[in-house]
């Protein structure tokens, strides 16, 4: 049994971007649901896609993208930031840009997640769910 669901979900995509594999199967949250969301929509993922199972939780199908010259991962780095036993926030003044711009922060806010540039121009602060490059 694992505490920490959302540190399971990225080191699922962390371990199978770097074995090779094209697609990783993680079992199903609304908030995975929403993380998922904004990697597809942040090109950091090829496709997605919801699939139920017997138990009701349902399961997560993610296919992940690779450079297509190198073969490397896109995902270089996705690294959780707040854990349940160390919550980390900020103010909507002092969102971290990654790599100066290059790499995205997931916020988790009063209007659901998004990205820290989202948060920022929407004027929002949150809890700092992960950074991703």
């Amino acid at each position: 049994m694992y505490t920490d669901p959302i540190a399971d979900f990225l080191t699922r995509i962390r371990n199978a971007s770097l074995a090779g594999h094209k697609v990783v199967d993680i079992p199903s949250s609304k908030i995975k649901y929403g993380i998922t969301k904004i990697l597809f929509d942040q090109g950091y993922i090829l496709s997605y896609k919801f699939e139920d199972t017997k138990n009701g939780q349902g399961n997560i199908r993610i296919a992940l993208k690779y450079n297509s010259h190198s073969n490397d991962p896109i995902i270089k780095k996705i690294q959780r930031i707040s854990t349940p036993g160390l919550r980390k926030y900020t103010g909507s003044n002092q969102v971290p840009r990654i790599l100066n711009g290059l790499g995205i922060s997931i916020v988790s806010t009063s209007k659901g997640l998004m990205t820290g540039k989202q948060a920022v121009k929407e004027n929002l602060g949150g809890e700092l769910i992960c950074y991703v490059y």
